[in-house]
């Protein structure tokens, strides 16, 4: 079984016994790999930390980014600024409305105004200000119970692979660039793979983001290999030119169209015969602007491929940002990063407590 990300495998007493009788040659190059293999583990939990810690000195980026969500649901602060025991059921059907309006769904919007419900009934909430600080636990709970593990798991040694999948038009190739401007920025070497093979200009959009962010990249030279033939070489040169992280690309696809849907799976296949354990994340590329549309779109390629985390994008024009709420709790699949603008910058890891307090502050 493989070793678990940032866990060196241990010696069993029979193997650690034997090691004891290895001549010190040996001994030293096992100790010498051991110690470059921690060493590539620390190096990922480092980088995972910073990305998420420097997200959280920019609130302002987020804050801005759900400005048309927040306005959608200023209604909520009308609402209970005058609120009084005997409007309760009138104030929480406009709260129930509005959560709806904001795509938070029908699931989680019935779920949040029953508990408050039974919280103003059993005279816990008194006053307005309290049914909003439980209307925000609430909706932090929901994204914290199943989608806690946000930070990019990047697993103990290099290179780390991070396949980037999802339908026409999301963002892909936009939000792949963006996320080796953050690696770059935190000193990563960093490979892209264009294996978007059906778009041609896929290719050429990734060069440049690929010259913009001083990354290398493996291209289809004579534009006629398949994405897996591409993706594949780009993990064997990762592998072998002691590249950090790897970012693969793929086409667009409907999740209605099943052998494309399939090659995906052909591609996961080639990269863990390059790299056993690759890729360490598939990330699925949602667009925000779809709403509640999109939980179909996950399901079925999580279904296929099996998705590791989201990438919302376009969320800040969109006053549908409830949505992020829905996809967690829909499929228990964290959030890994949100798109809030069309900045290099604006591709921010997910927070779930600056999510909460952007879009009820």
């Amino acid at each position: 079984m493989a070793a678990p990300p940032h866990v060196l495998p241990f010696l069993s007493p029979s193997s650690a016994s034997a090691s004891l009788r290895a001549p010190s040659g040996r001994r030293r190059a096992a100790d010498l790999r051991c110690a470059a293999a921690a060493g590539q583990a620390g190096f990922f939990t480092r980088l995972g930390r910073l990305i998420k810690e420097k997200a959280k000195s920019d609130v302002d980026k987020l804050f801005s980014g759900f400005s048309k969500t927040r306005e959608n649901l200023s209604v909520v602060d009308e609402l209970l600024t005058y609120w009084n025991l005997a409007d309760t059921d009138r104030v929480l059907d406009d709260l129930e409305e509005a959560l709806l309006v904001s795509d938070f769904g029908p699931r989680i919007s019935f779920r949040i105004v029953d508990t408050l419900r039974d919280e103003i009934r059993d005279g816990k909430l008194k006053s307005g200000s309290e049914i909003k600080a439980s209307l925000k636990r609430c909706i932090l709970e929901l994204l914290t119970s199943k989608g806690s593990n946000t930070e990019l798991k990047l697993g103990f040694r290099k290179p780390a692979v991070i396949m980037i999948v999802g339908v026409n038009g999301g963002g892909k190739t936009t939000s792949l660039g963006k996320l080796a401007h953050r690696f770059k920025n935190e000193g990563a070497k960093v490979l892209m793979a264009a294996g978007d093979t059906f778009r041609a200009a896929a290719r050429d959009q990734l060069e440049v983001w690929a010259e913009r962010t001083g990354s290398e990249i493996v291209i289809d030279k004579d534009k006629k290999a398949q994405a897996p033939s591409v993706l594949s070489q780009a993990v064997k040169r990762g592998k072998r030119e002691g590249f950090d992280i790897v970012l693969c690309d793929t086409s667009g696809r409907l999740h209605t169209n099943y052998g494309l849907m399939e090659e995906l799976v052909t591609c996961k296949k080639v990269m863990a015969k390059a790299l056993p354990g690759a890729p360490n994340e598939v990330l699925l590329v949602l667009d925000g602007t779809t709403g509640l549309n999109m939980l179909q779109q996950a399901r079925e390629f999580n279904d296929v491929v099996g998705i590791t985390g989201f990438i919302l994008t376009k969320l800040d024009g969109t006053a549908r940002g409830g949505c992020v709420v829905s996809a967690v709790d829909e499929l228990g699949i964290p959030v890994k990063f949100i798109g809030v603008g069309e900045g290099v910058e604006d591709l921010q890891p997910f927070d779930a407590e600056a999510f909460v307090e952007a879009i009820f502050p």
